[in-house]
């Protein structure tokens, strides 16, 4: 009987801290649902509510830096006619312009276009930017 209650606390003490948010209370009065939760779970689904906004954290593999626009949009054709399958991004951060490729959700990713398209692009590299998120 001892080690049956034991073993009971044990599962308790175990399982009971992984679902504080599921605690629900009601009040017989008024008809409602009250949820008690962490505000750790609050939290959570704030960032998961935010990161919805269709950009996740990801990789992509810069082609261009420069601060002519044209040779920008020169670098973005090129690209685009030697990789017509893939994405190019253009961005100005004042003074300069550059061109990104990609939406790579892991620098393994990046790094394996990176090397395919290294003879063409020598002075491309990867970087960390909000990606979008891939089609399902």
């Amino acid at each position: 009987m001892y080690f049956s209650t034991a073993l009971r606390s044990l599962a308790l003490g175990l399982f009971l801290p992984l679902f504080p948010f599921m605690v629900c209370a009601q009040n017989p009065d008024s008809g409602k649902v009250e949820i008690v939760q962490d505000e750790k779970v609050a939290e959570m689904v704030q960032k998961y509510t935010d990161s919805q906004n269709g950009k996740i954290k990801g990789y992509r593999v810069q082609v261009f830096f420069g601060a002519e626009k044209m040779k920008a949009k020169d670098a973005k054709s090129k690209f685009l006619s030697k990789n017509p399958d893939m994405k190019a991004y253009e961005l100005f951060e004042t003074p300069y312009f550059k061109i990104r490729a990609g939406n790579f959700r892991t620098k393994l990713e990046a790094y394996q276009f990176l090397q395919k398209i290294k003879a063409d692009f020598p002075g491309a590299f990867i970087v960390e930017d909000e990606i979008e998120l891939p089609d399902l």
